[in-house]
């Protein structure tokens, strides 16, 4: 018998490549403009900036495959490739030399934007939240294990490059290289710890390359990191206004 007063909603979750058991997600963390020519294309100067981050909700998180749902209340919708970075050891106050043995896996992820929110909230300077915690806003491909990963240094344990990308309707938008981004993996997880204490099941969104843009109901988005897969899902139906 159960002393909750409603039921209890079910673990986020993320497939594990290969595998029928499930990564738990208990929150997303993000980091803003970790790529210079992405920071540049928004107006910033990635030469000033330390790492700064937004977060979306656990269930946020969706498969990205199948048919990912158009927001409500937004004109602009915009993908963001990014890489992944799945927590297994929590720990706060990370050192970068020690961060790699917190990260259970990685896969490659889409920060959804409703954009044209995002820059009222600039403008207004009020919170994100609107326009990147909606739902289905972090459609994540299939985890694979840091041990697995194909094509990374330090021993297997990171990506530390490799081509990431997407395309939308077979044309490339993005195409980059994760030894672009301004702040590795290990800097990325040693400033999240000092800000949050992470734990088993964070997921943490490292950034995107330049070449982000619209997309619209019935877009075909598919997109990939060397060494992790690829992914490709369709853009829903508009709600009803």
């Amino acid at each position: 018998m159960s002393d909750y007063v409603v039921t209890p909603p079910e673990v986020p979750s993320v497939a594990v490549a290969g595998s029928s058991a499930r990564f738990p997600v208990r929150r997303i963390l993000c980091v803003g403009r970790n790529y210079a020519d992405h920071a540049r294309e928004m107006g910033s100067d990635p030469d000033r900036e330390p790492p700064f981050f937004f977060a979306k909700p656990g269930d946020a998180v969706v498969p990205a495959s199948g048919t990912v749902p158009y927001p409500t209340v937004t004109a602009q919708l915009e993908y963001e490739v990014e890489l992944v970075v799945a927590i297994g050891v929590g720990g706060a106050s990370i050192t970068p030399e020690s961060a790699l043995d917190h990260v259970w896996g990685y896969g490659v992820g889409v920060d959804l934007t409703r954009r044209d929110r995002q820059q009222e909230a600039k403008d207004t300077r009020r919170p994100w939240d609107l326009s990147k915690g909606f739902d289905a806003s972090a459609p994540v491909a299939p985890l694979v294990p840091a041990g697995a990963v194909s094509g990374g240094a330090d021993a297997g344990r990171v990506p530390a490059a490799g081509r990431v990308w997407l395309a939308v309707n077979g044309a490339v938008k993005q195409d980059g290289d994760l030894d672009q981004m301004i702040w590795p993996v290990a800097d990325v997880i040693a400033a999240a710890s000092r800000a949050w204490e992470l734990a088993p099941g964070d997921l943490i969104f490292t950034g995107t390359p330049s070449g982000v843009g619209p997309i619209v109901p019935g877009d075909t988005v598919t997109g990939g990191i060397d060494g992790l897969g690829e992914f490709s899902f369709v853009v829903g139906e508009a709600p009803a206004a």
